[in-house]
């Protein structure tokens, strides 16, 4: 068990990047499986599945990352967790974050459930801002 796995997870992920990966398999949860939807629908990886692991009661989610086809960069370049454990960092719908002038995402945990800071800003909700993806 984990303390924060949000951080886990955003973790894996940047150390398959880093790796060169096509793939990468990640302890499926609701919060991680939302995760995995805004971050696809936001076109940073090419596709999720969620598998059940027969070793275990959890599922898995292995998510195929995405990179230049030329350049062999990847989709994604940096991804920070912005609200920890220790220190929550929440905004309001008026001082929502933009990331890199609004090339990059803010992804955050709402009453209306997990969106990106477009999102957020259109429907006027507030919440916790999980993290920052470009």
């Amino acid at each position: 068990m984990t303390t924060d796995p949000i951080a886990d997870y955003l973790t894996r992920i940047r150390n398959a990047i880093s790796a060169k990966h096509r793939v990468v398999e990640i302890p499926a949860s609701k919060t991680k499986t939302k995760l995995t939807e805004v971050l696809q629908e936001q076109g940073y990886i090419r596709g999720y599945k969620l598998v059940s692991n027969p070793d275990s009661v959890q599922p898995v989610i292995k998510i195929a990352l995405k990179y230049d086809a030329f350049t062999k960069q990847s989709a994604i370049v940096h991804l920070k967790r912005v609200s920890k454990p220790g220190l929550r960092k929440y905004s309001t719908a008026a001082a929502m974050p933009t990331v890199i002038n609004g090339l990059g995402i803010a992804i955050l945990s709402t009453s209306k459930g997990i969106m990106t800071d477009k999102e957020a800003r259109k429907v006027h909700v507030g919440g916790e801002v999980l993290c920052y993806v470009y």
